[in-house]
């Protein structure tokens, strides 16, 4: 188990702590929902989870399967509803990897993204396209 300690500093801002490494971040409310946009927001996060879980667990697998995937990118888009309530309604992310598209590897590694514990952690109403482009 791992802690998260939040300090609410005011005007919609919040300073997290990781627990076992004391690493900092910071938190705006987005300017479209009355903050300054100065930080992530809070559904920032969820977008950058999923993107850095799926390059996390792929150079995981990586390492078992002695590839490199260093340079690999992953962007995400985060979509939010019309309607009420405010909610994240998509997360269409793209992987660029460092490998050529006749990889042997490729199956493995794809699946392996979209299985990492952050895809499988979000409810399907969300709903997160992945496309892979094979770049080597």
């Amino acid at each position: 188990m791992v802690e998260v300690n939040i300090i609410y500093t005011g005007g919609l801002h919040c300073d997290a702590t990781h627990g076992p490494s004391h690493s900092k971040l910071a938190t705006d409310a987005p300017a479209d929902n009355k903050g300054k946009g100065a930080a992530f927001s809070p559904t920032d996060l969820v977008a950058t989870a999923l993107g850095t879980c799926i390059s996390t667990t792929m150079g995981i697998k990586a390492e078992e399967l002695g590839v490199d995937l260093k340079g690999m990118t992953v962007s995400v888009q985060k979509e939010m509803s019309k309607d009420a309530p405010r909610r994240i309604v998509g997360l269409p992310s793209e992987v660029h990897i460092p490998l050529p598209a006749n990889s042997p590897h490729r199956e493995i590694l794809e699946q392996t993204a979209l299985n990492c514990p952050v895809h499988k952690s979000l409810p399907p109403e969300i709903k997160r396209p992945t496309k892979f482009f094979w770049e080597g």
